[in-house]
């Protein structure tokens, strides 16, 4: 909210000779009625001011807070890389798998492909009846379903449009070739089907207007010697955790998928980590010590330092038991440097020790992100509540604000007027005087024959 001053200066218009004096008169009174207004409004701008600050912590908080979770959830077993010896073949990604493992893919049969048929070439795509009576009868699929079309465009172009309207799951396009146009239709969807046609005149002489149509195909193939067979290529329901894409056939016969441990992801992990940490000491340290902010000595400020102490210091029962076993080290800012060439060094036995050490989203190192989003809860977060009460000051503070205005611009218009009186009535005996002192002038200028001094 705004806190300018809404005190609207007004001028003495007078014409006495204490003009200027009345005006320096009403000025300094609204200045000195003024210094209260003053006060709550550089109180609120600190309130304001307060309430960005805390918005910037709650930032960082929450950035801090969201690598940590990140960290417990690649130790957790997500830090996994997924490859495949073949990628032309098949592909493969993580989506979740703990394990590291492989997978063998063979006798691939099929992948899967959609249905697709074309009708007998047309001369024109929009001048040529496609149909002997503008009534077809499309039927697609091993469930026997059809979709009766009338045509208002008998032609093949607009057949095209009337199939594309059915919601049938089937995309008809117009192809030219030479001085010949076909109508071509697809299956939205991979998966064998049983039938595919288009019937000219289906209740008379029907006439088959498809050629023989590439039926779709299921992917077939093997999985560690079990035969899989799906409508699509992209199967996510057979390993846990992995989404596979079947391509084509292994150029060898046999593609293996494995699922290994990435210490880069890991390392990246931690160093996303110690950016967030380092800029929140920063923030924090802003607002304490010497150069003591407006949050100095703020309970918020306060659980932040606590929580950062808590990850400085955390200890493991694991045969890693600190961060600076794995590269991480403080300085005596309080910031940590995080020592890649050190952690890349790390015996398996001892990779295994960090992935302990960072644990899972709910316990070891990562839980500790708990903290910081109890921190920066939209709803009951500490942040949220100090927010919310100086919200309330804020408000407070206005009204004062702009009661206290009021009552100055009130006050101010009244002195205005009353030394606009006094001005004018002052201007009046000015005036007076100097007829009057005029007048003794010239009645001794008659009497004496000289004039007396106007004083």
């Amino acid at each position: 909210m705004s806190t300018s001053t809404s005190i609207t200066p007004l001028t003495i218009t007078g014409v006495s000779s204490m003009s200027s004096e009345w005006q320096t008169v009403l000025n300094r009174a609204v200045s000195i009625a003024s210094l209260p207004l003053q006060q709550l409004q550089n109180s609120d701008t600190d309130v304001i001011s307060k309430k960005a600050l805390l918005a910037d912590l709650s930032t960082d908080a929450s950035t801090l807070g969201d690598a940590l979770t990140k960290l417990g959830t690649l130790a957790a077993g997500k830090s996994l890389a997924a490859s495949s010896s073949d990628t032309s073949a098949v592909t493969v990604q993580n989506t979740g798998a703990t394990v590291a493992s492989t997978y063998t893919i063979s006798n691939v049969q099929s992948v899967a492909s959609a249905a697709q048929a074309t009708s007998t070439g047309f001369s024109s795509a929009s001048g040529t009846q496609v149909s002997s009576t503008g009534s077809l009868r499309l039927a697609f699929g091993d469930d026997g379903k059809t979709w009766d079309i009338n045509l208002t465009n008998n032609s093949i172009g607009g057949l095209r449009d009337a199939i594309n309207k059915l919601g049938a799951g089937v995309t008809a396009t117009v192809l030219t070739a030479g001085d010949q146009n076909y109508l071509s239709i697809t299956a939205d969807s991979t998966g064998a089907v049983k039938n595919f046609s288009l019937t000219d005149d289906p209740t008379g002489a029907a006439t088959e207007l498809l050629s023989t149509p590439n039926l779709g195909s299921d992917a077939s193939f093997q999985l560690n010697g079990i035969p899989i067979t799906r409508s699509n290529n992209v199967v996510n329901d057979v390993i846990d955790g992995v989404t596979f894409t079947l391509h084509g056939v292994p150029t060898s016969g046999t593609a293996t998928l494995t699922l290994a441990r990435d210490n880069s992801q890991l390392s990246s992990g931690i160093s996303s980590f110690v950016s967030a940490y380092n800029a929140m000491v920063d923030k924090v340290g802003a607002q304490v010590g010497e150069s003591a902010g407006l949050l100095s000595g703020d309970y918020v400020v306060r659980d932040i330092q606590t929580n950062l102490r808590s990850l400085a210091s955390y200890q493991s029962d694991g045969t890693i038991k600190s961060l600076w076993e794995m590269g991480l080290s403080f300085g005596t800012d309080g910031k940590i440097t995080f020592d890649t060439t050190t952690f890349n060094s790390l015996t398996d036995s001892q990779m295994q020790g960090a992935l302990s050490f960072f644990g899972s989203t709910t316990t070891g190192f990562g839980a500790l992100a708990q903290k910081f989003s109890a921190l920066t809860d939209p709803i009951s977060g500490s942040i949220k509540i100090e927010q919310d009460g100086l919200d309330q000051t804020d408000k407070s503070l206005q009204s004062q604000i702009q009661t206290l205005s009021d009552r100055i611009n009130v006050m101010q218009t009244a002195l205005q007027s009353r030394l606009q009186v006094a001005d004018a009535l002052l201007a009046s005996l000015e005036s007076q005087k100097t007829m009057l002192t005029s007048n003794i002038q010239s009645l001794d200028y008659v009497l004496y024959g000289k004039q007396t001094s106007s004083n």
